[in-house]
């Protein structure tokens, strides 16, 4: 006798309101022979092909182009879903199910207002058979449009998917608290050990990564609707090499792969398409942005709180993107952002130190409130990086190139000019030659932060294309140059207070480093569960740096009650004179 079991998809549509349209399948219950093995606790592989069973955390990117790696990453996110599935929930029976529709390559599950899945399938032909099994609801009104996005509702019906409480194992989505890394960075035994930890516990793992990348992918397909061959893609932490769990998803409309674009010589066919005269390019930038964000917040699902900002310097659509969790910035014509997303993962793969430092003062600047999720006159982690890299190329003998020297080593095939600025650079990691410099990362810190503590931020500007401080063009307390545009300040939004606070802070930090802050004291990693005392670069995450510094937080003390303060001030005066 042959078992029929069943199980329901929701296939979210683009209706306001989330709706949803309902996709009926069915199978017969047997595990496929495709699924041979779990490879980790969290993530489990389906596949008949040796490539297929390559593990997702093992990406052969050797020797790649930032560019070639980009490309990778989204064809593999054009092969994946994003799947809510219930509580409760069997990994191997949902793979089982899923695995009738396609060979699935890899599979990992994460925590975000519920449970999610995201699946990658061999090929897009998974895709399609999900969809092609589709039947959409009844619908009450004809204002809903059905469209069966990857984004899908998994529910039972008639099977039981359901392995015990705590069946799936969910991948990390978001940061330690500052207060639990300390305790964790006080347990090491070394300040480079500190720093390799904080690193490897903030960064994005390859699943976040991934994740990033569908979510782009999933955006594309609503922004292809008005656009077609448009492509949409990430910048900034996302893909800078810099990136912590739970930073926001930087991404830009980039019109420029429109086929057609390039063609010399015509053929005796053009492409008939209405574009109206325009004050400006910033006008269709806007137009474009404010048509893509109205198709966002009345048909993406998902997509919650969506803002239009464009009379901003860089026009921009903010939302949320509810099932991931990421808060998300989409630009367009922000080609000159792309390539310095670019420069930084270059830097960022040359040195490991590079980015303990990074991450190291980029956490340090969080913690003591230098840096802001909200706009203002805060440093961006932008600027602190380019912070971190100047000092680099400043070593002897130096760390890290500057942009001129990578201009030098750049082939024709790298050549590359936006908007007039030309952003050429090496793309062949290889051709990067420089000599040894072997000091040691606790080191470099200190003498970063004592840089800093001393530079002469109110005549000199950072320029890391020539990797030396000039004479600032412009009045404002912190000039830091665009490494592609030439004119243009990335840190004007800092104010004088804010300046002043890093150099305290620089100070403070780097007196901290330098008197025995950087001495593990006795007895400090004792039996596990013991709380260790704060050492290293976990004490100059305290709060008690900065109130050493003289810095004050951005936070108001909250004031006791009036009759408190009366009570106080009445018991004072009834104590007895000092004789």
């Amino acid at each position: 006798m042959t078992s029929r079991a069943g199980a329901v998809i929701q296939a979210s549509d683009m209706a306001a309101s989330m709706g949803v349209s309902r996709l009926h399948m069915r199978g017969n219950g047997q595990l496929l022979k495709c699924f041979r093995r779990i490879l980790t606790p969290s993530q489990r592989r389906v596949g008949t092909s040796a490539e297929a069973c390559q593990p997702l955390t093992v990406h052969q990117d050797a020797g790649k182009s930032f560019l070639t790696l980009q490309e990778e990453s989204l064809e593999r996110a054009e092969r994946s879903v994003l799947i809510s599935c219930p509580s409760k929930t069997s990994e191997k029976k949902i793979l089982k199910f899923l695995s009738k529709y396609g060979t699935i390559n890899n599979c990992f599950f994460y925590d975000s207002y519920g449970s999610y899945a995201v699946v990658e399938f061999a090929s897009r032909d998974g895709i399609s058979s999900l969809h092609g099994a589709a039947s959409l609801p009844n619908i009450q009104h004809e204002a809903s449009v059905p469209f069966k996005s990857r984004l899908l509702t998994l529910k039972s019906n008639g099977v039981d998917l359901s392995d015990g409480p705590t069946s799936l194992k969910l991948q990390p989505q978001t940061s330690l608290s500052v207060n639990e890394l300390i305790q964790r960075l006080a347990k090491e035994e070394s300040i480079d050990q500190q720093l390799h930890s904080l690193t490897s516990t903030l960064e994005l793992t390859n699943e976040n990564i991934a994740l990033r990348f569908l979510v782009c992918s999933l955006l594309k397909d609503v922004a292809g609707a008005f656009f077609p061959e448009c492509t949409i893609r990430l910048f900034g932490s996302s893909v800078n090499g810099f990136g912590k769990l739970g930073c926001d998803l930087d991404l830009f409309l980039d019109l420029d792969t429109v086929s057609g674009r390039s063609i010399k010589r015509p053929s005796g066919l053009a492409v008939e398409y209405q574009t109206k005269r325009v004050a400006s390019e910033r006008t269709v930038t806007q137009s474009v942005l404010s048509v893509v964000g109205e198709g966002l917040e009345q048909f993406a699902p998902g997509c919650v709180g969506v803002q239009k900002i464009l009379n901003a310097r860089c026009p921009l659509v903010r939302f949320s993107h509810q099932p991931s969790g990421f808060q998300c910035d989409l630009t367009a014509n922000n080609r000159v952002a792309m390539k310095s997303s670019e420069l930084l993962w270059l830097l960022s793969r040359l040195d490991e130190r590079v980015r303990c430092l990074v991450f190291m003062v980029r956490c340090w600047a969080r913690a003591h409130g230098l840096t802001s999720s909200i706009p203002g006159a805060w440093i961006t982690n932008f600027s602190l990086s380019t912070l971190v890299v100047f000092f680099l190329q400043t070593r002897s003998p130096p760390i890290l190139p500057t942009l001129e020297q990578l201009r030098e080593l750049a082939s024709p095939a790298d050549k590359c000019v936006i908007e007039g600025n030309d952003c050429t650079m090496v793309s062949d990691l290889s051709k990067i030659q420089l000599k040894p410099n072997t000091e040691p990362m606790e080191t470099l810190l200190q003498e970063f932060f004592e840089f800093y503590s001393t530079f002469a931020f109110n005549r000199m500007s950072i320029n890391i294309r020539k990797g030396m401080h000039q004479h600032k063009p412009e009045a404002a307390p912190l000039h830091i140059q665009n490494p592609f545009e030439a004119g243009h300040n990335v840190s004007k939004n800092v104010n004088t207070t804010q300046l002043e606070r890093l150099v305290a802070l620089c100070r403070e930090s780097a007196w901290l480093l330098a008197h025995g802050g950087g001495t593990i004291p006795p007895g400090t990693v004792g039996a596990a569960g013991a709380k260790a005392v704060p050492w290293g670069i976990a004490a100059l995450l305290m709060p008690s740096v900065a109130e050493a510094a003289g810095v004050k937080g951005r936070k108001k003390k909250k004031r006791e009650p009036a009759s408190e303060r009366i009570k106080n001030l009445l018991q004072s005066l009834n104590k007895p004179a000092r004789k």
